[in-house]
């Protein structure tokens, strides 16, 4: 069973390439992606991997929970499902 980790305080310049080859350095990656904002494109400094395994899911976050990457200090964990939010009103 794959592991979703979340990944918070990512560099606005990473790539998903990049954050795909760093996380393997845990195992294998099945996954990586970069959360960008709809309207400018821009990332939004978090975003989720992949890794095939719980064992290798585990290990990434023991190696890169605070580990700085591009001058910002990871955030790692397991993600935890999308709550659902209120439907918000058409305010035009």
């Amino acid at each position: 069973m794959a592991k979703k980790l979340y990944v918070g305080n990512l560099s606005y310049n990473m790539t998903e390439d990049t954050l795909k080859d760093t996380f393997s350095a845990a195992g294998s990656v099945d996954s990586a992606i970069i959360i960008k904002d709809k309207m400018s494109g821009r990332s939004k400094g978090f975003g989720f991997v992949e890794m095939s395994t719980d064992e290798e899911a585990q290990k990434a976050i023991e190696m890169f929970n605070g580990k700085e990457l591009d001058g910002r200090a990871l955030t790692v964990n397991e993600a935890r499902p999308m709550e659902e939010r209120p439907r918000r009103e058409n305010r035009y």
